[in-house]
């Protein structure tokens, strides 16, 4: 167990923060990348207690600025945070597809576990709806393997739509229980970011005006309105195109502020599949990421049980699915029979995605592995943004963030012990 505690967090608003002019194909940027690190970085900041002159270093998380945005070199980005308390600091960009971010905050721990730095920001970040569609799936497809994959025409989608069919192969499942399952999922995420001010869809959204509450109101759906994009996999299964940012303040034991809210990092498990999907020995389970919820578990001493409330990586409502089961908290192939069976909401002894997880807060890529560590912080310290358990403050939080088709895996355990 480390004796490295998160003592403040922010989360940017995530949506698609540009406007475009169906006639022209003009697209006007309304929040840029370099606007969301700042406001996310200057708001853990605040947020923590400490003063910018405090912090000792930087790391940032960000997926593909280069295509999203035209930017590569972003780790100096976040000098501007503050330019005359961070100039001269070391800052460092990680990149790990959609765990860019937990990676970052785990190369700032391991930073501080050296004791070269006590205080360290971590900012995730991503920029994505400045370009149309074609240009976000060719951009997310260079996350996959691509001389076998995103060359071919793979796209995440159709990544993950192997898992879903190789999900349902193994367990039996027929198409329609899959597509409960599924549906059931896309609904609680949705009711979820209702209560998530937030949230990409949330209070106001389409969802909401359409009423997607229910596992019959979204597969009642027409088929325009939720085409299948890569069998089974339709549209409301998959997460969105999102802005946004996180930041995060670390810091080492006695480094805080005394009056900062601490809560511990008390277990991290990372470890990285096969990129090619070809060579995995198969496709219904996440292999490596049971193998980092089994060194998280281990390092922080705890099991499934003891797990109050979780963030797990919906980018396809399969993977909510695959991931509740990696942690444990359903029998392999039963996670969809629980969500049918009402499991997993605000009341649930250990609810999951009270933000309304990727599928409807939003995704942007870079950013997401923090704002799961700043959204659980925000739980486990009693201020929760939007939905909050039914049972009262929660103590001990997990978080599965898969970066590519579950090749990046990271799992953090966080407690709070006040």
């Amino acid at each position: 167990m480390s004796n490295i505690s998160i003592i403040g967090a922010y989360n940017t608003k995530f949506g698609a923060f540009s406007q475009k002019n169906r006639e022209t194909g003009e697209i006007t940027d309304l929040k840029s990348y370099y606007e969301l690190i700042e406001e996310a970085g200057r708001g853990a900041i605040e947020d923590s207690g400490l003063q910018a002159s405090d912090i000792d270093a930087i790391w940032i998380g960000s997926c593909s600025p280069s295509l999203f945005v035209n930017q590569e070199h972003v780790a100096p980005l976040t000098i501007e945070v503050s330019p005359d308390d961070f100039r001269f600091l070391p800052s460092t960009r990680v990149e790990g597809a959609c765990a860019s971010s937990s990676v970052a905050v785990y190369n700032a721990l391991y930073g501080i576990e050296s004791g070269r730095y006590k205080r360290v920001l971590v900012i995730g970040a991503e920029k994505m709806s400045l370009l149309n569609t074609k240009g976000v799936t060719h951009t997310l497809a260079c996350s996959s393997y691509w001389p076998e994959e995103g060359a071919s025409g793979m796209t995440f989608p159709g990544l993950f739509a192997e898992y879903a069919k190789g999900y349902s192969r193994h367990y039996g499942f027929s198409g329609e229980q899959l597509a409960d399952m599924l549906a059931r999922v896309t609904a609680l995420m949705y009711t979820n970011a209702l209560e998530n001010p937030l949230a990409h869809f949330g209070k106001g959204s389409l969802t909401e005006k359409l009423g997607l509450f229910t596992a019959e109101a979204i597969k009642n759906l027409p088929d325009d309105k939720n085409p299948l994009i890569a069998p089974p996999l339709r549209l409301h299964d998959c997460s969105l195109v999102s802005d946004g940012a996180a930041a995060v303040v670390l810091t080492a034991e006695g480094a805080a502020p005394s009056s900062a809210k601490k809560v511990r990092i008390a277990g991290i498990g990372h470890t990285t599949e096969r990129l090619p999907i070809s060579v995995r020995p198969n496709m219904h389970e996440l292999m490596a990421g049971k193998l980092a919820v089994y060194k998280a578990y281990t390092e922080a001493g705890v099991t499934a049980a003891d797990i109050d409330v979780a963030e797990v990586h919906d980018c396809f409502t399969i993977n909510q699915l695959l991931c509740t089961e990696a942690l444990g908290l359903s029998a392999d192939g039963k996670a969809g029979f629980d969500y049918l069976d009402g499991r997993f909401g605000a009341d649930d002894k250990c609810p999951v995605n009270l933000s309304g997880g990727l599928k409807a807060k939003g995704h942007p890529v870079g950013a997401t592995g923090v704002s799961m560590h700043a959204l659980l912080y925000k739980q486990l310290t009693g201020e929760p943004i939007g939905a909050k358990p039914s049972k009262g403050t929660p103590r001990t939080a997990a978080l599965l963030n898969v970066g590519g088709s579950a090749v990046t895996n990271c799992v953090t355990i966080l407690r709070n012990e006040d």
